[in-house]
């Protein structure tokens, strides 16, 4: 069997994600499903090698969105979202935007509605 005719006809549905990252699985950066990502204005402008695939995120990310919703939005593993958004962030092309934490180093309960928002309007 040759991978090209496997990927073409979608009978990898878990491989073809990951050639998204070159088989990487671990981002270079600890991006928790809560964690807000927004296009920098680089990441606004026309960048040469990105790929098709960070063009769409980098358009995505025009209004702030979590990691949890990038990754349904865009309809790949959490996994490769959070690789895709570290890759885009070492580059600059997105912000990564730290939760503003309550006492015992939990998510305020502001931030949490409004990943619950997000995620029941998808």
């Amino acid at each position: 069997m040759h991978w090209g005719s496997v990927l073409e006809e979608g009978g990898a549905g878990m491989v073809r994600p990951y050639f998204r990252t070159h088989g990487r699985t671990r981002p270079t950066r600890d991006l928790p499903v809560e964690t807000l990502v927004s296009t920098t204005p680089r990441g606004r402008a026309v960048v040469r090698g990105s790929s098709r695939e960070e063009s769409e995120i980098c358009a995505l990310l025009r209004t702030s969105q979590s990691v949890a919703e990038v990754a349904a939005l865009r309809r790949i593993p959490l996994g490769v979202a959070r690789v895709l958004l570290s890759d885009l962030a070492d580059r600059g092309l997105v912000a990564v935007h730290t939760a503003r934490m309550t006492s015992g180093n939990r998510p305020s309960l502001d931030l949490m509605h409004r990943i619950l928002r997000g995620l029941s309007a998808l």
